[in-house]
């Protein structure tokens, strides 16, 4: 049997996950990365990405935007700024804002312009990418 660790994930808005997990993968700002059970305990901003844990139920995925991960010796938390079950995605919506992003980003803009398209295009990419792994993991 698996050694389990108790990992949490907090939105400003609700506490989106809260269990006993064998695993969590995500993306930090300097690459992806595995958390399991005895891991050495760090703090580290994660980034836009798609969360997997594994928890009784097999690897589920989940959509997440920039946040904080925290790692301790019996207890692993996620703070982030949104959380969504692939379920929980808008489909039309992200692929609105998906089209929107990419129509931006055609168009003479400023620095700051070109960065929040480039953030929203990423949202939305990964929401889609998160919504086509439904049922899948």
């Amino acid at each position: 049997m698996a050694t389990l660790f108790n990992f949490e994930v907090h939105t400003p808005y609700r506490p989106f996950y809260s269990g006993k997990v064998e695993a969590i993968t995500l993306t930090l700002i300097d690459g992806e990365i595995g958390v399991y059970a005895n891991h050495s305990p760090f703090t580290a901003p994660a980034v836009t990405c798609i969360l997997r844990i594994k928890d009784a139920q097999g690897w589920r995925p989940a959509f997440i935007t920039d946040g904080i991960l925290e790692v301790k010796d019996r207890k692993t938390v996620l703070i982030v700024d949104t959380a969504e079950w692939p379920e929980e995605i808008d489909y039309d919506r992200a692929l609105a804002a998906q089209e929107q992003a990419k129509e931006a980003l055609g168009t003479g803009m400023l620095k700051f312009e070109i960065d929040n398209a480039m953030a929203k295009l990423r949202r939305a990419d990964y929401r889609l990418k998160v919504w086509d792994l439904r049922g899948k993991i």
